[in-house]
């Protein structure tokens, strides 16, 4: 069984940068597919990054690339989010996920369906 916590969310002013956190228990995270997710109010959840299990290789939403860098400590079982230049537009609950495979497919790192695991969310409120 797999359990995710995220934290690290809270208030920031518009223009400066949170690092969210993602802690997993268990064997399967350093084998896994890591990906972010985020939730604004009244949208759907939508994808935000995603990493192979190894780190090798990394997956940004277009819009995002540039000012999120996603990340793992396999030895810590932690997964991160450096969020930089944050916008009002940028305020969501923020999820970690898991997809147990190692590597994603192109078509599918993106889609929810992939991540069997989630954690409960952290909340980013980014203000003007």
């Amino acid at each position: 069984q797999v359990q995710l916590v995220e934290s690290g969310g809270g208030l920031v002013q518009a223009g400066g940068s949170l690092r969210l956190f993602c802690a997993a228990s268990g064997r399967t995270f350093s084998s896994a597919v890591m990906g972010w997710f985020r939730q604004a109010p009244g949208r759907e959840r939508e994808f935000v990054a995603a990493i192979t299990w190894n780190g090798a290789s990394t997956y940004y939403a277009a819009s995002l690339k540039g000012r999120f860098t996603i990340s793992r400590d396999n030895a810590k079982n932690t997964g991160y989010l450096q969020m930089k230049s944050l916008k009002p537009e940028d305020t969501a609950v923020y999820y970690c996920a898991l997809d147990l495979r190692r590597i994603p497919t192109p078509e599918g790192v993106g889609e929810t369906k992939e991540y069997g695991y989630w954690g409960q969310g952290t909340q980013v409120t980014v203000s003007s």
